[in-house]
């Protein structure tokens, strides 16, 4: 509709996975790598994480165009299936015969590594790719090690892939997956788009559709940055919206207002801080249902090569399981997550800030005209408002407000206290309700709120390096106790080049942006690390 008006030979802002419109940031470079040295160095499994959005497919489509030409790759995209069907897609993908119907796992096993022998002693590798591996069951992960067990001296005779998001991370670390990960000979997580890097992804686009950077000046590139998060699809969103409602106001290029209008109604989030109206949550949903139908067909014709996800940390994704089999949810009664308590819903809102206190060992009591988060900060703590998956609350590990939409459209609260394989628990109004995550997905968009403890006389700035303050001792202090070491002298130190290495390593290990830059979620992790008595929604026996 605006290609002609802005001088555009098409839409730039698709999100279609066209490989014309490929930007390799230096993340996605990275993330190419590990794929390739993983599949070159002749062992079994390769694992890439990520967010929902941040172009695992798109660095795995450009992986597949430089695997040798004597690789046969065999792709599973439904990966909640069980062990039978995974064998028999295996077969299926790979032009193996076998009868239909009455087949035993044995057979199947069986035919599959005399394809394997077969193929290597004709010169040929074998390559299997998983996408959404973090759904995969146990059954079915301790299957895959299993096929990957035939070998010569030299190799493996099938190489794996697993494409997932963060919680895949969280599985394969359990103790009862340690055969698996051991055989992992390269890992990944592939973190989100910095500020310069959406400047240059939205100049990219631009470009490759004819049209010219001006567009978006740079002001309004690093809003994108804040709002999108850096994620990839949902830039692609944000962007497309803007460039229609700059055509519709017959402006030249987009600015600050439209950008917000945009933001509203891609995301639902209002100027200045975040909001979403019952008229904004039901045009996401509808936008959703609509995106994922259309992606729906276009996977049945191609099953592969348009395979792409639509929701994104800051467009929250539908909640994934961690380990179904863990909690045997068939045997426990759960809970509805529904407001069922005598109180009327207005109060639901200071009734889950309570017991969000209560976490802490903290009482609540509002005076007039103050608020929850201006109590906190006078018992030493802070609030974080973010949008994001169940996912994103799991790695913070810390007791949250959730806010929920009922079927009616109706706001209510609850406070988030445990997490526990597929099950929640919550704190709705007065009562306590255990239930199954994925009740969520139809009444949560991803608004939620937590407490977290900073460092005294922390400004709320973000610490880069050279920077000197009161707040680099307690960093110090910290590093000092994780890494075994002394502390530096007394005082006042800079934040230099040990400790910003120190930084990155432990933001790597995190699975955070590994750039040095300490801000609210470098903190919580690193208390989190050093400080036993914060509440946490996961047991510790489950995150380590």
């Amino acid at each position: 509709m605006y290609c002609e008006y802005f001088g555009l030979k098409e839409m730039p802002f698709s999100i279609a996975p066209d490989p014309r419109y490929l930007y390799m940031s230096e993340k996605h470079r990275e993330a190419l790598a590990h794929l390739l040295y993983g599949v070159r160095s002749d062992n079994g499994f390769v694992l890439l994480t990520g967010e929902v959005g941040t172009g695992k497919t798109t660095v795995c489509r450009c992986f597949m165009d430089q695997v040798p030409d004597n690789t046969d790759i065999a792709f599973i995209l439904n990966p909640k299936i069980t062990v039978e069907e995974l064998l028999a897609t295996v077969c299926d993908e790979l032009d193996i015969s076998y009868a239909q119907g009455s087949v035993s796992n044995k057979v199947m096993v069986d035919r599959i590594n005399d394809y394997l022998l077969n193929a290597h002693a004709r010169g040929r590798n074998t390559l299997l790719i998983l996408e959404e591996a973090q759904n995969l069951s146990p059954d079915v992960l301790e299957q895959l090690r299993l096929l990957t067990n035939l070998e010569t001296d030299e190799r493996k005779l099938l190489q794996i892939i697993m494409l997932g998001q963060p919680e895949l991370r969280a599985l394969l670390s359990r103790p009862h997956m340690r055969q698996l990960s051991q055989r992992i000979t390269a890992r990944y997580h592939l973190d989100a788009l910095s500020r310069d890097e959406v400047a240059s992804y939205i100049s990219h686009r631009l470009q490759v559709a004819g049209g010219l950077p001006k567009l978006f000046p740079r002001s309004i590139t690093d809003t994108v940055y804040e709002l999108s998060g850096g994620i990839p699809r949902v830039i692609n969103l944000l962007c497309d919206r803007a460039l229609l409602g700059t055509y519709v106001l017959g402006k030249e290029n987009v600015d600050k207002k439209t950008l917000d209008v945009a933001s509203q109604e891609v995301l639902g989030v209002e100027q200045e801080h975040v909001s979403y109206s019952r008229k904004s949550l039901w045009a996401l949903a509808i936008l959703v249902v609509i995106m994922a139908g259309g992606l729906i067909v276009q996977a049945f014709y191609n099953p592969y090569k348009y395979t792409t996800k639509t929701m994104t940390e800051n467009t929250p994704a539908p909640l994934q399981s961690v380990n179904a089999a863990e909690t045997n949810v068939d045997s426990m009664p759960l809970d509805s997550l529904a407001w069922s308590s005598e109180r009327p819903v207005s109060a639901s809102k200071l009734l889950a800030y309570k017991a969000l206190f209560r976490q802490w060992g903290l009482d609540l009591h509002l005076k007039k005209n103050s608020t929850a988060c201006q109590q906190a900060e006078a018992m030493g703590l802070r609030c974080l408002f973010k949008r994001g998956s169940l996912g994103s609350i799991r790695n913070l590990n810390r007791p949250a407000v959730l806010t929920f939409f009922d079927g009616e459209g109706q706001e209510f609260y609850g406070t988030l206290t445990k997490l526990t394989g597929n099950t929640a628990t919550f704190v709705i109004g007065t009562e306590e309700k255990t239930v199954d995550i994925h009740e969520l997905q139809s009444l949560w968009f991803g608004e939620y709120s937590l407490l977290w403890h900073s460092p005294e006389n922390y400004n709320n700035k973000m610490i880069k390096p050279g920077d000197r303050n009161a707040t680099i001792r307690w960093l110090d202090d910290r590093l000092a106790v994780l890494n075994g070491r002394t502390t530096h002298t007394q005082g006042s130190i800079v934040y230099g080049k040990e400790l910003v290495r120190e930084v990155i390593e432990f933001q790597r290990n995190e699975g955070l942006v590994a750039d040095g830059i300490i801000g609210p979620q470098t903190i919580i992790r690193i208390n989190a690390a050093t400080d036993n008595s914060v509440p946490k929604i996961i047991a510790s026996q489950e995150t380590s």
